[in-house]
């Protein structure tokens, strides 16, 4: 999954093939399963970035995921019943299983191993998005939420098992806990977590919530102001409790106030600082 890139390649990582189809089953759920592909063509348009500048990952197999994953995990997805379940739409139950792996499982795992080389590439530039990933529902041996792999962790681990660093700092912003990589980093301390989520809804792992070093818990409806002040408050104070090799930030744009799950109150205007 690492290797390296050209000197005008930025470290932007993105396929095409992120973008997920499943015979128009995927319009049956709320999450939009092209949205990857809609900010690509919106940077493209602004005339932001070139096709030249991007990186395309390859996929993460499974030697590359049995780092993080039980075997047990990883057989329970050729069972289309369990995909369905995590994906949150049951017609996929009723599809064979291959059609399931070639057209979710396998953008799910391109878009994994994007998440592991974004982690080597913000070594080596200072910085490196991965356009795709941020599977924070799914830990070793649970997926859920839309997340079938949990990169976060595979992320980290990839780093730290070859010796690139010696701790993480996850800041975690999306509108819902990221209970996945907590679960898989309780009692780590290497690993800190700050997590500002709207503590009202999914998925309310209390187990989980034991990995978070600052918890930043929200209600329903947050504004601008209040949002802005907590972040910039608690952000500030979990720098100054740890000293990370790398900064992992995963995105969520389900704060805005536009957005049907967050139930937050944010504007587009806060969420482009």
């Amino acid at each position: 999954l690492y290797f390296d890139i050209r000197d005008d390649q930025w470290p932007l990582v993105y396929d095409e093939k992120y973008n997920v189809s499943v015979l128009g089953l995927e319009k049956l759920h709320i999450f939009d399963a092209k949205k990857w592909g809609n900010i690509i063509q919106h940077l493209l348009r602004a005339k932001l970035i070139t096709k030249d500048c991007l990186v395309h990952p390859n996929e993460a197999k499974k030697e590359d995921l049995l780092v993080v994953h039980t075997k047990k995990y990883l057989q329970s997805l050729k069972w289309s019943p369990r995909v369905a379940v995590i994906a949150e739409v049951p017609a996929v139950a009723c599809l064979p299983n291959i059609l399931v792996q070639y057209a979710y499982l396998k953008p799910m795992r391109l878009q994994t191993g994007g998440s592991v080389l974004a982690g080597k590439l913000a070594l080596e530039r200072g910085w490196a998005i991965n356009v795709g990933g941020g599977f924070h529902h799914c830990s070793s041996d649970k997926g859920g939420g839309f997340c079938p792999y949990a990169d976060i962790t595979l992320l980290v681990r990839f780093l730290v098992d070859n010796e690139m660093i010696q701790n993480a700092m996850i800041v975690d912003l999306d509108a819902h806990q990221g209970n996945g990589y907590q679960r898989d980093f309780l009692g780590v301390p290497e690993v800190y977590i700050m997590d500002m989520y709207n503590k009202h809804i999914y998925p309310k792992d209390k187990e989980a919530k034991r990995a978070i070093r600052r918890k930043v818990e929200l209600d329903h409806l947050v504004e601008d102001t209040e949002y802005l002040l907590k972040l910039h408050k608690h952000l500030k104070a979990a720098l100054d409790d740890f000293k990370p090799d790398i900064l992992v930030y995963n995105a969520g744009t389900d704060i805005l106030d536009s957005d049907p799950l967050g139930h937050l109150s944010i504007t587009e205007e806060v969420n482009m600082i």
